[in-house]
């Protein structure tokens, strides 16, 4: 079965934090908060990394996204390089980054879709 785009275009995309209450029927949510992100990641064992050259290490894929290159390796799809949880954070604050992903529906298995975007090119539809 095919997704739907991540990013909705005339949707609104719920913001959460890690305290949030998730709104009901919201499909697609957005977070800066840390703790949101590194739970989300936890749960599908994923990895932070990056493809670009950082002050850890030299690029190793070539990340045409335009903005912070920081992305995550899941078991068994480790293509980019592991950097730590800081360096990871550092280069999302750094860059003003939106993290923005599937909500996971209760009655099915996790999804890994998510996007890192710039917040401020967002700032109409996440909130």
């Amino acid at each position: 079965m095919k997704e739907g785009p991540l990013l909705p275009e005339q949707k609104r995309i719920q913001d959460v934090r890690a305290d949030s209450v998730v709104e009901p029927g919201a499909k697609v949510l957005s977070t800066r908060d840390h703790d949101v992100i590194r739970r989300w990641a936890g749960k599908r064992q994923a990895e932070p990394a990056t493809g670009e050259a950082t002050e850890s290490g030299p690029a190793t894929v070539n990340v045409r996204d335009g903005g912070a290159g920081i992305r995550f390796n899941f078991p068994g799809q480790g293509m980019f390089r592991p950097i730590s949880w800081d360096e990871w954070l550092r280069n999302f604050d750094a860059h003003e980054c939106a993290f923005v992903f599937d909500q996971d529906a209760p009655d099915a298995a996790s999804t890994n879709r998510y996007r890192i975007v710039k917040a401020a090119d967002w700032k109409d539809v996440i909130g």
